[in-house]
């Protein structure tokens, strides 16, 4: 059985370490995290340890038979959060691609990237295009010939039209709605039940039916 060693914490962290055990073949070992003590557990009810801190995580890329999923959500922190991971240097085909039974892919239709997680429920459309490390949350939708740029974020109940292009670290809101043909600039935050209606520039964050700019950062 492969090894699996999440970077990030709760929340993400124990969506991905459930959808891990569901497919049945990651043992979760733990997670690497910079603020929690090593040696404490995270989750409630089904604990993980803290094996280190990510300094650590050369060892654990030395280990051939660990792989390795990046539970991390900037909210307001988009760029500096991508920056992060983008220095950990993890091989492609190092990365675990979480895909919960339930996630609806049309096969054939759409192409997934690496290290990406997909919880129950989420759904793609045909020629949908998701990069590495995004993540799809509960009954979030990707609309047909759209595309989730690298560690691009669909929060639940999140609604992304066709034609539509969700930039690097973008954060979509729970319960918001893209419109199609539209551009959401990278590292951007849409807000929880924002309705977009208009390219979103970079380093946004925007809110509201209709969505307005909020800040530009």
């Amino acid at each position: 059985m492969k090894k699996l060693v999440i970077l990030g914490g709760s929340g993400i962290g124990m969506i991905a370490a459930s959808v891990a055990q569901d497919l049945g073949f990651y043992e979760v070992k733990g997670f690497l995290n910079d603020v929690i003590d090593v040696g404490s557990n995270i989750g409630k009810f089904n604990k993980f340890p803290v094996l280190g801190k990510t300094e650590d995580l050369t060892k654990y890329l030395d280990d051939k038979d660990t792989y390795f999923f990046i539970a991390y959500v900037g909210l307001q922190n988009e760029k500096n959060t991508y920056n992060k991971i983008s220095e950990f240097q993890i091989p492609e085909d190092r990365f675990a691609t979480l895909i919960h039974p339930t996630a609806i892919i049309p096969k054939g239709f759409c192409s997934i990237g690496n290290g990406v997680l997909m919880a129950p429920l989420s759904q793609l459309s045909p020629d949908t295009t998701v990069g590495d490390n995004c993540i799809l949350l509960p009954n979030s939708f990707l609309g047909h010939d759209s595309t989730m740029e690298h560690f691009a974020h669909l929060a639940t109940n999140a609604v992304v039209g066709a034609n539509v292009r969700v930039g690097r670290a973008v954060h979509v809101g729970s319960n918001s709605t893209i419109r199609e043909k539209i551009n959401i600039g990278d590292f951007s935050l849409i807000g929880a039940g924002a309705m977009v209606i208009g390219n979103v520039p970079e380093n946004s964050i925007v809110v509201g039916n209709p969505a307005r700019l909020l800040t530009q950062r």
